[in-house]
């Protein structure tokens, strides 16, 4: 449709929507049927990292969030870097994942040839390091980074953190505070915005130089976006296609939270000040972020523990992730026709998922059916993630998910 709440039925047949006729109209809208959320950035674990989660249980996390598509990173054990290991973890996702997938391949310095021979169909895009983030891939030569631009059409995903600019921090604020571990205050100044700007600015000037499909990732500063709004507002290449994504997390906490909830917001790119924050806010306004996503990224809470250098980065979104947005739409930061284009149309455009993203007649049937009226209360009873926490744990959201559906089938059911 087009963000806009209709009374209407809808008729389904054998996992197509077939018809949409108006129906009398119920004022107010007693359950709101929005397009099945697209979450093009999770890690579910798998292979490799099953002690903190698997595809079968994320995927049901992602369900029970009201998203029906994900968007798998490669740096699992072993990385996504090879033939081989695609095809392991196709199978993987084949046999146990609850909703529909996409996989993004690694790029490391020596792999781009045979990158570029997988069939496009296989995947979902490529995914560059250019920080070394988690999961030991590192790919920060920009003459690399055009080449695979220039030779692809597929998404070239970028996790966009300077290597150099983060190792310097630390080692400057262990001079100033010697020992084997910092306070997690420091981690927004390690992973610094000045570490995210040199690598956004290098990236952006490789894609106007050759032009290709570039994607960034978790944008975390008001900087990036100036840089991003300037290089989409300027002449490219006919072949460039730019996009820019935000994360919930990123959208929802800032570093003023870390004297809360500690290291348990810990992600990479980290969580910046309340003024990177607002600019993110506006930036889904006004285009300039085009996807939000989750960088949904689970850990065990043993694996939390510590600071700056020693607690694990990522943290699991991608039950709330939509509950979340609903929220803000609560507190008028955006609209839900807002929600529906960066959540579901824009991502869907994006990845060239033509059947889905929209309610429409000949498209998929991947629903999620939500309560604008209830509350969700987000218990650890309830945490479907294997990893058994979440940052939003206390949390009362104003909304609730009761059914999705993956091609007109139940894939999730709130009791």
């Amino acid at each position: 449709m087009d963000g806009a709440l209709r009374a209407v039925d809808i008729k389904v047949k054998d996992g197509v929507i077939l018809s949409i006729r108006p129906t009398a109209a119920v004022t107010p809208a007693k359950l709101w049927l929005l397009p099945g959320v697209i979450d093009d950035h999770v890690h579910f674990r798998e292979p490799g990292l099953t002690d903190k989660a698997d595809i079968e249980s994320e995927s049901r996390a992602a369900a029970a969030g009201g998203v029906t598509t994900v968007m798998d990173m490669p740096n699992v054990v072993p990385a996504t870097t090879t033939p081989n290991a695609l095809a392991e973890k196709r199978a993987l996702y084949d046999k146990h994942c609850h909703v529909r997938y996409g996989l993004f391949y690694g790029i490391t310095d020596d792999n781009i040839e045979e990158a570029l021979r997988i069939p496009e169909e296989e995947i979902c895009g490529y995914k560059v390091f250019l920080g070394s983030s988690t999961g030991g891939m590192l790919m920060n030569d920009m003459e690399k980074l055009k080449y695979l631009l220039s030779h692809t059409r597929k998404v070239v995903a970028i996790h966009s953190e300077d290597e150099d600019i983060i190792r310097r921090n630390r080692e400057h604020f262990l001079r100033i505070h010697p020992g084997d571990d910092l306070g997690i205050m420091f981690h927004p100044m390690i992973r610094s915005t000045q570490a995210c700007q040199k690598a956004t600015m290098r990236a952006l000037q490789a894609f106007e130089m050759v032009g290709g499909n570039l994607h960034i990732c978790h944008v975390t500063t008001a900087t990036e976006l100036d840089m991003i709004r300037r290089v989409k507002q300027g002449k490219l290449p006919n072949n460039a296609h730019l996009t820019a994504e935000a994360c919930v997390g990123h959208l929802w906490f800032s570093a003023d939270d870390y004297k809360i909830l500690g290291s348990l917001i810990k992600v990479n790119p980290a969580i910046k000040s309340l003024a990177d924050r607002t600019a993110l806010r506006h930036g889904l306004i006004d285009g300039t972020i085009d996807i939000v996503a989750t960088d949904h990224a689970p850990h065990l809470l043993n694996e939390k523990k510590g600071g700056a250098l020693k607690a694990a980065s990522g943290m699991p979104s991608v039950q709330y992730s939509l509950l979340v947005m609903l929220e803000m739409m609560n507190h008028g930061i955006l609209t839900l026709p807002d929600i529906i284009r960066l959540m579901c149309e824009n991502p869907a455009r994006r990845y060239k998922l033509w059947d889905r993203g929209a309610i429409r007649e000949g498209m998929s049937a991947d629903f999620v059916l939500v309560d604008p009226h209830a509350k969700t209360d987000v218990e650890r009873s309830s945490i479907l993630s294997k990893c058994g926490w979440s940052p939003w744990e206390d949390e009362m959201f104003h909304h609730k998910i009761l059914t999705t559906w993956v091609q007109g089938v139940p894939v999730w059911q709130n009791s």
